[in-house]
């Protein structure tokens, strides 16, 4: 108050009272900035004029403008501070009201402490929850099922001379009957095989009785004739190891072919064991019914397989009937009739054996085996296997044990009259024919992990 005094007296005595007076208040009421710019240019502008008319007057207003002007900017800046800060939230505070304002009302939502919060309504065109799902029951429903494999026989019927028998369709339904580990079982069905034929014709070519190996592959051209447009035939032939000459095939002249390249044998060893059980093994992935006829003497020399493995493997092949041709019955009928010899008897034991081996294959898979003394009989044999694969009769039926354990089961076929005792057969005479009935021994069931 004091220094206005001054300033307003120093004014008045230079004439200058409306410049000065109107400068400060112009800096009281405007912001610090321009207050300051516009009063120092009219302080600048008043000193001029003061220091023309006197000296002793611009220095005192000189002193009283500069101690007002130390005034207003002291007062001014706090000022300022509070005036920014609250321009600054009124800034603030208006876009949100503003947004509180653009809010809708039927947006809902809860409210804050700057109004009511918007939520986005849910679309009408969503799709509906999923239907709740239905509460178990307390007793709930379970369902076994057993798939029983339907257990397929090859049987044959055969008179006491070898020569194959028909019985009509009607009656071999009737009479036979099927004991699977001696119980007796429901038959499906009784047919007959009326299939082509998938046979694979195995012969042994090796340096052993070689003469009469050579005709055994002759007369197995009448094998090889007696075959069906339809049927299937490989021709395999071994000695230490098994080759394949040609494989399933329906052509009749490129069975003749193969078996026309056999001409001289390369080794005397006779691995049986291991072609048999690499036949079996390929046999096993063909589908359907499979006939593998063996023309071999049946000894085995050099194999990796023993015995006891490949009849363990004929056992578990299914669908496989085998026939065997053995060609050692020639050399022992030879070696007695010049007599016995020492050195001979070793020899005679393995044909010996060779041959019950042979017998032992055709036996377990409802085959057949021959041993011819004389070449002669060669063609009549080849003939008569072919004619046997066809006359068959195939019987159907589900084993009452359902069991899937992998065990081995024994079947029989037999021939039952009317009054359980065994079926009667006679000829155009009217005498009874002996007869024979020729099935597999057994089948492996599956196990159930297959």
């Amino acid at each position: 108050m004091y220094f206005d005094i001054q300033l307003k007296e120093a004014l008045i005595k230079s004439g200058f009272e409306g410049d000065g007076l109107q400068a400060v208040r112009k800096c009281r009421n405007t912001n610090a900035a321009l207050a300051a710019e516009g009063l120092r240019l009219n302080l600048i502008r008043l000193s001029l004029k003061i220091s023309r008319n006197s000296p002793d007057v611009f220095r005192a207003a000189r002193a009283a403008l500069f101690a007002a002007l130390a005034i207003i900017l002291l007062g001014a800046i706090p000022g300022r501070a509070q005036s920014g800060s609250g321009d600054q939230s009124s800034t603030q505070a208006q876009p949100s009201q503003s947004q509180q304002d653009q809010v809708p009302a039927e947006a809902g939502g809860p409210g804050g402490e700057s109004g009511s919060i918007a939520m986005p309504r849910k679309s009408n065109s969503e799709e509906p929850p999923p239907p709740p799902k239905p509460k178990p029951a307390d007793t709930p429903e379970f369902s076994l099922h057993v798939n029983v494999p339907v257990v397929t026989v090859d049987a044959h019927l055969m008179s006491k001379d070898g020569r194959p028998l028909a019985l009509p369709l009607d009656v071999a339904e009737q009479h036979f009957k099927v004991y699977e580990d001696g119980v007796e079982q429901k038959i499906i069905s009784v047919t007959k095989s009326k299939a082509p034929i998938t046979a694979v014709l195995l012969v042994e070519f090796a340096a052993t009785n070689y003469n009469f190996m050579m005709d055994a592959l002759n007369s197995s051209y009448v094998f090889a004739s007696t075959l069906q447009p339809q049927d299937w035939v490989a021709v395999v032939e071994f000695d230490m190891k098994t080759h394949v000459l040609v494989d399933f095939t329906q052509d009749k002249q490129a069975i003749f072919g193969a078996l026309n390249t056999l001409r001289i044998p390369g080794f005397a060893e006779t691995n049986i064991f291991d072609a048999m059980y690499d036949t079996l093994d390929r046999l096993d992935r063909v589908p359907g019914h499979k006939e593998l006829v063996v023309v071999a003497s049946g000894r085995d020399t050099f194999s990796k397989i023993t015995l006891d493995q490949i009849l363990k493997k004929v056992k578990i092949t299914p669908n496989v009937t085998i026939y065997t041709i053995c060609t050692g019955e020639a050399f022992l009928e030879r070696v007695q009739a010049m007599g016995p010899a020492p050195q001979s008897n070793g020899a005679m034991m393995d044909y010996l054996q060779a041959k019950n081996q042979m017998a032992a294959f055709a036996r377990m898979t409802g085959g057949r085996s021959y041993a011819p003394r004389l070449m002669g009989e060669l063609p009549d044999i080849f003939r008569e296997v072919a004619q046997a694969i066809r006359d068959q009769y195939t019987i159907t039926y589900k084993p009452t044990n359902t069991k899937q354990d992998g065990t081995y089961r024994k079947l029989k076929v037999e021939l039952v009259g009317p009054d359980n005792k065994p079926f009667i057969l006679r000829d155009e005479k009217n005498k009874d024919i002996k007869y024979t009935i020729i099935a597999r021994d057994g089948y492996t069931a599956k196990h159930e992990v297959e």
